[in-house]
């Protein structure tokens, strides 16, 4: 297993540019071998039986059928809630002249 000390730390925050407080290096060395340790974790795992990449190609969703469907209380319900409206439209402020 790997540990982050305290030379692993400052090349860190050499890399990263990034300076850690004094007060706060400890915590953020226990918090970075928390992670390391949840990485190796997942690297014990089995996966061989796994493919290594997904291609969206190869996947199918689920159809429905394409209807057409004339429901005129849905721009009412809407238009209902504008400011301002006029025969099914929005009335908005005029910005170019």
């Amino acid at each position: 297993m790997n540990n982050i000390d305290n030379q692993l730390l400052a090349r860190l925050q050499n890399l990263a540019s990034l300076e850690i407080s004094p007060e706060k290096l400890e915590s953020t060395k226990e918090n970075l071998n928390e992670i390391v340790h949840f990485v190796e974790n997942i690297n014990a795992l089995d996966l061989s039986e796994i493919p290594a990449s997904f291609n969206a190609i190869h996947s199918t969703l689920p159809m429905r059928e394409d209807k057409v469907e004339n429901k005129p209380e849905i721009a009412s319900n809407i238009l209902k809630n504008a400011p301002k409206s006029e025969e099914n439209f929005f009335i908005v402020p005029k910005i170019i002249e």
